[in-house]
């Protein structure tokens, strides 16, 4: 029998227990304020954490060898790196990164719960990569944390996982009320990019949370905006067309942010060389950068007192580095001058992408924020200068930016409205705000479905609708796994020769087509037999035409799997031609069912190797990842001819850092990414296999010489 502790503790915890469990309002808000005070704290101390590592790096350290002098700014990068890099290899790989998406995906898949190593490592990693220099925002590591120690709270609890969910997105509320004393856009920030939803449910407690955290932080750090605003004046009515104009601009540096990120992030994935060495080896490249371009501009391009080049190493740090906050504002306050602006939209994004890239940790709210400013102040510069009577001065067009940028890179346009908003502390910038910031999201969007938050979720083979994972057919496009290369039939042919043909492609259906290649109609195995049983099969004056049906059910090639199952169950269809959308006659290929069976076990695998649960697999079972090279036997054959034992199963493949979802037609490319799975658990199997497959064809036999 069990022992039951005596401690007046363990009384004590279990009457709290049940009184939360007991869904008590007033406890409920508590626990909500707590997460909110939690993070504050935690937000405190890490910005604490930043600036102490900064000064070490920049202030103690240069005296130890001070003939190295403005070289600091390579080293200190690289210093950062070695920090940071083991404890995301080798402690918390959910540190890697900007930690939102790891967030939406714990919500989506995992029942909201994040390991509590995570605030740790995240706290650490950040720490040493942006005090180090390193071209990240603070928000995000601070958004995770707040998360983490919601769901950490959660679990210890053990709520259900609806409330757990909406702790850990009071934590995120928490954690951006705290950083820019924003409570109302931490409050939308949670609701529109964690949650992805809004309930009443919800809501208090997020608020509450948000609240608290901001309370707290402004009682810690100061009662001021994380930014210096100028006063915001309307010149004309006409101006909020500029603002429009504006937006169109914010919509490509946010666009280019996203693709120049994922970019890098991709090269530094295919780099064969150990993963905790990559963040120092982009810490270098960004020192490089740091050291270099400083210089460069100093040659007549920038004025010289811009460059901070003769003042002590951590006071003039170069502008990429860090969060870049004091430089956000004396943008928005129009001290810096056109040339810097210029060069820093570029120089930010190429400094944040090594950094983030090469797999350091750090937030992307910052950065985001750093170029919307320089974009909004060039621009205001120039139009200010041909349109002075119309158009305000650059910081008001540099505060908009902010906006711009932002909700094109994170297609949250309200949180970006909110956020200024609460900076400016001035309803009369909510117009040219709300502008702007609609422009942006909307150009946004066309060029680039997805935000700088769920692209990374895609990549894995995860999309989310109001924060929760779709359906694993609503993933899938036809196109993906559609036969591209049917058998078809000519409707003049006679009706009696598809037996053979039913029997020798094994196949219950055939596209009908014309002598032109449009689709004509669909006969089908029904329709032969119908056609036996009337006693006209064998009749040679019976064509495919006379049997076949007209009126044809159709799939696009954009459409999901889950769209197209829905149309075939009620019809108990095996088959559907897909069309093109512009010239349905068209035939681009043929869905069946049993593709969307296939599909749909390969796409379960598929999700469950992203979140490292593979669904149904045994314990041990091994897998492996396998990179083809350009001269393998394997570049050009379709996954049917490789020919894999019964044993092995290839779950994933990862092509230019996009997932295809394999299937038999999938022609193989040099350097694709091959996930392998033994069912038996033998990983030299794996290696074994591989071998065999790239192995070079057997010489062809000598043949012997003619006998004379």
């Amino acid at each position: 029998m069990q022992e039951i502790p005596s401690s007046p503790y363990y009384f004590f915890w279990e009457r709290v227990l049940d009184r939360v469990h007991a869904s008590g309002t007033a406890a409920w808000l508590l626990l909500a304020a707590f997460i909110g005070g939690g993070t504050a704290l935690g937000a405190v101390f890490f910005i604490e954490l930043i600036a102490w590592v900064e000064k070490g790096l920049f202030f103690h350290l240069p005296k130890v060898w001070p003939g190295l002098g403005r070289g600091w700014y390579i080293v200190a990068p690289v210093i950062g790196g070695l920090i940071a890099g083991p404890i995301i290899a080798f402690f918390s790989p959910e540190a890697k990164g900007h930690g939102v998406p790891e967030v939406m995906e714990a919500i989506a898949l995992r029942g909201a719960r994040i390991r509590p190593r995570v605030v740790v490592a995240k706290v650490a990693a950040s720490a040493a990569c942006i005090g180090s220099g390193g071209s990240a925002g603070r928000e995000g590591p601070i958004v995770q944390v707040g998360a983490a120690f919601g769901s950490t709270l959660a679990q210890w609890f053990r709520f259900s996982e609806s409330r757990t969910r909406n702790l850990v997105a009071a934590g995120a509320a928490a954690g951006i009320a705290a950083t820019f004393n924003a409570p109302i856009a931490g409050v939308l920030f949670a609701i529109e990019v964690i949650l992805g939803e809004l309930t009443l449910r919800d809501l208090s407690s997020v608020v509450l949370s948000a609240v608290t955290a901001s309370t707290i932080a402004r009682s810690l750090l100061g009662d001021r905006p994380a930014f210096g605003i100028p006063f915001y004046a309307t010149r004309s009515g006409w101006e909020i067309l500029i603002y429009l104009l504006l937006g169109v601009l914010g919509a490509l540096i946010g666009v280019a942010f996203i693709r120049a990120l994922y970019f890098t992030e991709d090269l530094f994935d295919h780099w064969k060389f150990p993963a905790w060495l990559k963040p120092a080896v982009g810490g270098l490249l960004l020192g490089a950068m740091g050291f270099l371009y400083p210089e460069i501009l100093g040659l007549g391009f920038v004025p010289a007192d811009e460059l901070r080049l003769g003042v002590p190493l951590h006071q003039g740090l170069p502008h990429v580095f860090g969060s870049g906050f004091p430089v956000i504002e004396d943008a928005l306050l129009g001290n810096l001058s056109l040339t810097l602006m210029v060069a820093l939209v570029l120089l930010k994004l190429a400094a944040t992408s090594l950094t983030l890239g090469a797999g350091n940790s750090g937030g992307v709210f910052a950065p985001a924020l750093f170029m919307g400013a320089m974009t909004g102040g060039t621009f205001g510069w120039a139009v200010h200068k041909m349109l002075p009577t119309i158009a305000a001065p650059a910081g008001s067009y540099a505060t908009v930016g902010m906006a711009a940028v932002f909700a094109a890179a994170a297609r949250a346009p309200l949180t970006a409205i909110m956020i200024v908003f609460e900076l400016t502390d001035d309803y009369r910038i909510l117009l040219p705000l709300m502008a702007a910031v609609v422009v942006s999201v909307v150009i946004a969007e066309r060029m680039e479905p997805e935000s700088i938050y769920t692209l990374k979720l895609v990549r894995r083979g995860i999309r989310l609708f109001r924060g929760r994972d779709m359906d694993v057919l609503a993933s899938v496009k036809v196109s993906e796994v559609m036969n591209a290369n049917p058998v078809t039939v000519s409707p003049d042919i006679p009706a009696a020769s598809l037996g053979g043909l039913f029997l020798q492609t094994n196949s219950h259906g055939f596209p009908v087509v014309d002598a032109n290649g449009n689709l004509w109609g669909i006969v089908s195995l029904t329709d032969y037999r119908r056609a036996l049983e009337g006693r006209r099969g064998n009749d040679p004056s019976l064509k495919v035409g006379d049997i076949a049906v007209r009126t044809v059910v159709v799939a696009y090639p954009d459409e999901t799997l889950r769209d197209v199952a829905q149309r075939m169950a009620p019809r108990d269809l095996s088959r559907l031609p897909v069309v093109d959308r512009k010239n349905p006659r068209k035939l681009l290929g043929v869905i069946r069912r049993n593709d969307i069976v296939h599909a749909y076990e390969l796409g379960v695998v598929r999700r469950g190797f992203a979140v490292g649960e593979l669904p149904g697999a045994p314990p041990g079972t091994a897998e492996a990842r396998f990179v083809i090279p350009p001269h393998s036997p394997l570049v050009g054959k379709t996954l049917a001819e490789m020919h894999l034992p019964e044993t092995f199963l290839l779950i994933h493949i990862d092509r230019g850092g996009q997932a295809v979802l394999p299937h038999g037609d999938t022609r193989l490319q040099s350097g694709d990414i091959l996930t392998l799975l033994a069912r038996e658990g033998d990983a030299e199997a794996l290696e074994r296999l591989w071998e065999k497959l790239n192995a070079p064809p057997p010489p062809p036999p000598e043949t012997p010489p003619p006998v004379r």
